[in-house]
């Protein structure tokens, strides 16, 4: 006899304004709990020193937490300059120091036009990349380091909210920033640059895709809440908005549901498209090909059970 699943069956997404001190995971789990929910996922992990945006899905979303984690993101950070750390933000032992007393505010804007489009980037150590299965943060509190490929990534904003002088110069900035980018390695290669050395104090994710900390929660809301928050989830295409929509008649729908594909008359856009029946009710995603072949990709499961 199969055992059964601890909690609740349930379905959508709820944005957390993660608080600092927590993982991911651990702000996850407190949520899994107070909804009291099987199944969920995060989109994209905020380390323990880092607040905000966190979109965390539950039961079927958790198909699509991949497109999340695709999106865009946009960050609020504290670079201080003229101290390197061991992990790149405050939490990491202090490596070198030089006097940023030299640094003006037109002097690090200057620096940081140098990090804006399209850029390389080397990952950072401490990080949650895995190298034969060993995630790099655990190499690194071993004091291994080895060599990590630099990463294409696209800054699309990276500007100078407010500065402050001294021997230890700090730059309050805002990022709008593709997938993968790492914050603290942008920190510590904009203090290399300036030929101080830099690290993060503070990082906070304003945006992860469509959501932001307008849609966000934070923890003791969703513990006051509890069970009730669930019939308050987003929707589980929330965040796949931006992808066109095709609506499908039931036989349609019930063939790609067994694995089938199907053809529309009418043709479709091209791409990943959101299936949908004629009531609007998302069903999951398909490739659809310019001839109007539709193929299926994510379905959600039938809820029966």
């Amino acid at each position: 006899m199969a055992r059964r699943k601890r909690g609740r069956r349930i379905d959508g997404i709820l944005i957390l304004d993660k608080p600092q001190g927590f993982s991911s995971n651990g702000a996850l789990q407190q949520c899994r709990r107070a909804i009291d929910a099987q199944k969920a996922g995060h989109t994209g992990a905020l380390d323990p020193l880092a607040t905000g945006v966190l979109p965390i899905c539950f039961g079927e979303a958790t198909k699509f937490s991949q497109y999340l984690l695709d999106a865009e993101k946009a960050y609020l950070a504290t670079i201080c300059l003229g101290e390197t750390r061991t992990t790149g933000d405050a939490e990491g032992e202090v490596l070198e120091t030089a006097s940023a007393e030299h640094l003006t505010r037109e002097r690090v804007e200057t620096a940081m036009q140098d990090f804006k489009g399209a850029i390389k980037q080397v990952p950072p150590m401490y990080s949650a990349l895995k190298k034969d299965g060993q995630p790099l943060y655990k190499l690194a509190r071993q004091g291994i380091e080895i060599e990590r490929e630099a990463r294409d990534v696209v800054i699309e904003a990276f500007d100078l909210l407010d500065f402050t002088g001294g021997e230890r110069a700090f730059a309050q900035v805002f990022v709008r920033c593709s997938k993968g980018t790492y914050i603290r390695s942008l920190a510590e290669d904009l203090g290399a640059l300036l030929g101080v050395g830099a690290h993060l104090t503070a990082l906070r994710r304003t945006q992860a895709g469509p959501f932001d900390l307008s849609h966000a929660m934070t923890l003791e809301q969703v513990q006051a809440k509890g069970q009730g928050l669930a019939a308050r989830l987003l929707p589980i295409d929330a965040g796949l908005q931006y992808l066109p929509r095709v609506s499908l008649v039931e036989q349609e729908i019930e063939k790609l549901l067994q694995g089938q594909r199907v053809n529309v008359l009418n043709g479709a856009n091209s791409g990943i498209v959101r299936v949908a029946r004629a009531s609007g009710e998302f069903v999951g995603l398909a490739r659809a090909s310019e001839e109007g072949e539709i193929a299926p990709l994510r379905m959600i499961a039938n809820q029966e059970g």
